[in-house]
């Protein structure tokens, strides 16, 4: 246990994971807020700080409605803003949610980085919250993908006195985090993807992580043909050959497909789709996604209208003949469907080689 008081912690430098709990903070008396939220699930990575923010930002400027910053013009991610000053010790505010998760990673890789110490970084680790009424004896069901937990769903005193309680992690654990970001930055995915299928002490978000990255890359069987990703299916699933669609109505849809495609969707942002889609379209001269501009071109997910072109129709249900055949998406450190890197998912889960 740390042995400051709270006003000297409060004047600590306190990394916060998402905008809400930045805002938290600085209603709590937090005087060095640095905002770290950016959705490093979707999205290329990399270990170089100058190269990820340059490879980011270069993502975010192919999407018509990403914006590497918010309203105000304030960065969404200012981990490696040279305008940060990292006065001691260093507060990590991290919750449940995989997109938190993995900026904690990244943190204590850029921590160390800039040669701060484990010891002088005091991570707070927040539970998931189910509610304030005790309506329930039990929990909830969780759902398979936690990515809405926030800090910010906690109370005041129960954040106050989790800070009066911090305390820095073993340097066993500490190493365990910062080896865990370098290798879900690195162009071979396959030590990452081993790490997360076998586990890692202190890190219980691995295994849904990889069940929700999985769910974009090409998929092979033993004897089958080469499938699209479980994510890409589910959108082909839901378009339609006939019908115009919008981005709305593909995320709104009734049906199984609509389901599944929306926890996914829980976890890279309903952008995410929109992005995708006009990805599809973009690709190979509309050969296989057809779209058209809608009435309300200045409204999200329904400036445009899709469709499946009978190509379309045919590689989603007899699959690709070749991983061009699908437009590249880059994860993590990695892309799917890249001829240059053909990583495919295997029935077992993992990734091979195509």
């Amino acid at each position: 246990m740390n042995t400051m008081d709270l006003p000297a912690l409060l004047d600590a430098t306190h990394v916060a994971f998402d905008p809400p709990t930045a805002d938290r903070l600085v209603q709590l008396g937090a005087a060095n807020v640095v905002r770290s939220s950016d959705c490093l699930i979707v999205g290329p990575n990399r270990l170089d700080a100058l190269e990820h923010v340059r490879t980011r930002e270069a993502w975010c400027s192919l999407s018509e409605k990403r914006s590497a910053a918010d309203e105000s013009g304030q960065k969404w991610d200012q981990l490696y803003s040279q305008d940060v000053r990292w006065e001691l010790p260093v507060v990590l505010w991290v919750s449940v949610s995989l997109h938190e998760r993995v900026n904690l990673w990244r943190a204590c890789s850029w921590l160390r980085h800039i040669g701060i110490a484990c010891s002088d970084v005091l991570i707070v680790e927040l539970e998931r919250v189910y509610g304030t009424m005790n309506r329930f004896r039990e929990p909830p069901s969780v759902p398979r993908f936690n990515c809405s937990a926030s800090v910010a769903d906690h109370l005041d005193n129960v954040l106050l006195d989790r800070l009066a309680k911090s305390c820095p992690w073993p340097v066993e654990r500490y190493d365990r985090a910062v080896r865990l970001w370098k290798s879900f930055v690195d162009e071979d995915p396959l030590p990452f993807v081993e790490s997360c299928m076998a586990g890692v002490e202190g890190f219980p978000e691995l295994a849904p992580l990889w069940g929700l990255l999985s769910s974009f890359f090409p998929r092979k069987t033993t004897e089958g043909p080469l499938r699209l990703s479980q994510f890409d299916e589910l959108i082909l699933t839901i378009l339609s050959a006939g019908e115009y669609q919008t981005d709305v109505s593909v995320f709104c849809h009734k049906s199984q497909s609509g389901l599944e495609l929306r926890e996914l969707l829980s976890c890279t942002g309903d952008l995410f789709l929109e992005d995708r889609l006009a990805q599809w379209a973009r690709h190979a001269s509309n050969e296989f996604v057809e779209r058209a501009p809608d009435v309300r071109p200045d409204v999200a997910m329904k400036s445009w209208v899709y469709r499946l072109t009978e190509r379309g129709v045919q590689l989603r249900d007899r699959g690709l003949d070749q991983l061009a055949d699908a437009p590249r998406l880059p994860v993590a450190g990695t892309e799917a469907y890249s001829p240059v890197a053909p990583w495919v998912l295997l029935e077992d889960g993992r990734l091979a080689r195509l």
